[in-house]
């Protein structure tokens, strides 16, 4: 019996910390927050089709490039295709990925379809299949980079690839890219092979215009300082450069010793002011510098120097 009493006793707690655990509702003006941006980043990326790329025979990858590729064979509306294409990866969303995200991802991709249908009577922007290429890839990139940073999807592509990562040794990216290889690969024999390597280039420019919408403009530096005169680093970065700054204990591995590392954040800016203040104070300290795509809380905004 005493098995079974522990049994049930460790599954009362599992459930006690499901409980605790359990997914917060977002509040009203955080709800309407998302919305508004999904709802942004879906008609930008309706722009970057309807209005740049289809008019100048142009595609992008995944599910929107398949259908823009079908839209061409059959001349029924691409808005459409997109929303029907996309609706096995709603479920698939919300069994795997949780119900936030699937919720997203419908009204997102509801809005996108909607949007094409409604600009498909637009005129083109530009005749020009350069500049085409470059405005449509920017577009769509901030679309889709709008929506993924406000937890939805606009392709159901990237769906699929995560659930195949789980399957195959291959990574997210590595699946879509064999996607997309195959998808560009049949726009060349529907839409001409010029166009075809229009499109890769407009996937391109959108892949890197997606990362900088993500990531934002204003990219930060963590930095890690192990010094023999940490107090007095410490002091004049606070002091020259208004940044606030974290010690943290350390043990040297190889020598055993007891270290004092600085840890603080700083802007692109100021971390040449930062690399001049270490080899200043302390030429033999070790440094490193990282890339931080984004710093929220904390005391990191910059104090006056006096």
């Amino acid at each position: 019996m005493r098995g079974a009493d522990r049994l049930s006793d460790n599954q009362e707690i599992y459930q006690q910390i499901k409980r605790r655990q359990q997914h917060r509702r977002l509040g009203k003006s955080r709800i309407l927050q998302r919305m508004l941006f999904i709802f942004t980043g879906a008609v930008l990326m309706a722009m970057g089709i309807e209005v740049f790329l289809v008019p100048n025979m142009i595609m992008d990858g995944g599910i929107v490039g398949i259908s823009i590729i079908l839209y061409t064979l059959t001349d029924v509306r691409l808005g459409l295709f997109i929303f029907l294409l996309n609706i096995p990866f709603f479920f698939l969303g919300y069994k795997q990925i949780g119900k936030t995200f699937a919720i997203s991802t419908v009204f997102g991709i509801t809005v996108l379809s909607l949007a094409t249908n409604y600009l498909h009577s637009v005129a083109a922007f530009t005749q020009d299949e350069l500049l085409a290429t470059v405005f449509g890839g920017i577009f769509l990139g901030a679309g889709v980079g709008l929506v993924i940073r406000y937890g939805g999807a606009l392709d159901g592509s990237e769906i699929l690839a995560i659930l195949l990562n789980k399957q195959f040794p291959f990574s997210v990216g590595e699946i879509i890219m064999f996607f997309n290889v195959f998808i560009f690969g049949w726009g060349g024999f529907v839409l001409g092979w010029d166009r075809a390597m229009y499109s890769v280039l407009a996937y391109v420019i959108a892949f890197r215009t997606i990362d900088i919408v993500i990531d934002g403009f204003d990219q930060s530096k963590s930095a890690w300082i192990i010094s023999n005169n940490p107090e007095e680093v410490g002091d004049a970065i606070v002091a020259r450069l208004g940044r606030t700054v974290t010690y943290l204990s350390g043990i040297g591995g190889y020598s055993g010793e007891d270290k004092k590392v600085i840890f603080c954040v700083v802007t692109r800016i100021e971390e040449a002011k930062l690399k001049s203040i270490v080899e200043e104070l302390d030429p033999s300290a070790f440094l490193a510098v990282a890339d931080i795509n984004e710093v929220r809380g904390g005391s990191f905004k910059k104090r006056d120097i006096h």
